[in-house]
């Protein structure tokens, strides 16, 4: 069954949550929150990587995330830490994090896959076009799905050439960034040739703004946590291997729903 990532995001200015988890102790009672409503994995995060975000320094970035993760750790929950930066990537690791989530796919910091690489963590490799304060000036495709599918496959290409076995791959297509609604929902109808890589696929659509021409600018959290769910069941039909959720328990029952039908 498709594994479910919950987020927690430590910081002030995410599109969803900015704020409510920057005190460890809340982000930590969020995540085992998250692990009782069926998460497998909880993905920390200390920089938001919304359009127009604006970077934050990287000990900036780990005072956020690092005592959440050793907690997390402690517990015995698997951890992943979403950063661009290495520096964190080897913090976080060493905190206890055994997936490192990069969105640029190893293209923000040149020494992130070798650092990965020396960590023994798996790392997700996210289709990235250039930071998110201007990504969507990059919003240019001739076949989205297969266009996408070519450049997730040249980061496959140098994680292996770092020295990241193909077994600690994850790709995810990276829906938002660098795409137009129009053009998310023309990469998931392609999802196979992402999925033709090899590699293991994780998709990440909660509460993005693909959804806002179907349920509206202005709509709530809970119209957004539902299509999220909705998306996420497709996914897993689809065979993918991971969903990154904000909304765990909505996700699980609709993963177990298409499960149940499937007689699975």
């Amino acid at each position: 069954m498709t594994v479910i990532w919950g987020v927690v995001n430590t910081t002030p200015d995410s599109f969803s949550d900015g704020g409510k988890f920057l005190d460890p102790d809340a982000a930590l009672q969020h995540a085992q929150e998250l692990c009782r409503d069926g998460a497998a994995v909880i993905d920390v995060g200390g920089e938001s990587t919304r359009p127009g975000a604006r970077r934050v320094p990287a000990p900036e970035e780990q005072q956020r995330v690092i005592p959440v993760i050793t907690a997390l750790a402690a517990e015995g929950i698997p951890v992943s830490v979403d950063t661009l930066n290495a520096s964190t990537a080897q913090a976080a690791v060493v905190a206890g994090a055994r997936i490192v989530n990069d969105v640029s796919g190893g293209l923000a910091d040149p020494d992130m896959l070798a650092v990965v690489a020396a960590s023994g963590a798996d790392i997700v490799l996210g289709h990235w076009r250039g930071p998110s304060n201007d990504m969507y000036a990059q919003a240019h495709y001739e076949r989205i799905a297969r266009d996408v599918a070519q450049e997730l496959r040249q980061r496959i290409s140098a994680a292996a050439a770092a020295g990241i076995a193909p077994a600690r791959i994850i790709v995810d297509p990276g829906i938002g960034f660098a795409k137009t609604p129009e053009q998310n929902w023309e990469l998931l109808r392609g999802l196979g040739e992402i999925m033709a890589l090899g590699p293991r696929v994780m998709l990440g659509t909660s509460r993005k703004r693909l959804f806002e021409p179907i349920v509206g600018t202005g709509a709530s959290q809970e119209r957004k946590d539902a299509a999220t769910a909705i998306t996420s069941a497709l996914a897993a039909r689809a065979g993918v291997w991971a969903v990154r959720v904000h909304d765990v328990r909505a996700t699980r029952d609709a993963l177990s729903i298409v499960a149940a039908w499937d007689g699975r």
